[in-house]
């Protein structure tokens, strides 16, 4: 089974206000990429950086629709990048002036990394919903004190898991 994954959330904003709140890297740096930030809006062509660290290709930004981006998938034990990801966001308009977001990542290889990296970035890109529609709705920052390496001025990572 290939690893890839699709999740949703109903943000109850307009579909012009969320989808600004992702491209706009002072919005996005406000709930999302809060430790090293966002470097510039996503714009089809370009490459920007998240959390001071993270390179994220734009393939494609479509107004108040769609973003394609790619990224840095699992590395190899030296540390060189194996593959990227593909991600998809599609926003839709609901009525009530909502919008649902939907993101989908796929590109990951069929072995136990490949699962084990999906699995990861299933988990943040629920958070990132969670963290969009308390932001949005109610001006709430969800990450602040959340992760553990974010606390001490360091982007989140992937959890080391230690016997007990």
């Amino acid at each position: 089974m290939k690893p890839e994954f699709r999740v949703s959330g109903r943000i109850s904003r307009p579909v012009r206000e969320v989808f600004d709140a992702v491209i706009n890297p002072g919005k996005l740096s406000a709930y999302f990429t809060t430790v090293g930030g966002a470097s510039a809006p996503l714009v089809t062509g370009a490459t920007v950086v998240w959390w001071g660290e993270v390179p994220v290709e734009v393939d494609e930004v479509v107004a108040d629709s769609r973003i394609v981006l790619r990224w840095d998938g699992p590395k190899s034990a030296d540390g060189v990048v194996l593959y990227k990801t593909h991600i998809e966001m599609n926003f839709q308009a609901l009525e009530n002036d909502a919008t649902l977001v939907t993101i989908a990542e796929t590109g990951w290889r069929e072995d136990a990394q490949g699962q084990r990296a999906s699995y990861i970035n299933c988990e943040g890109w629920s958070q990132m919903l969670c963290c969009l529609k308390a932001f949005l709705e109610h001006g709430i920052n969800l990450r602040e004190g959340y992760y553990r390496s974010e606390l001490a001025g360091v982007p989140a990572s992937e959890p080391r898991c230690t016997s007990p």
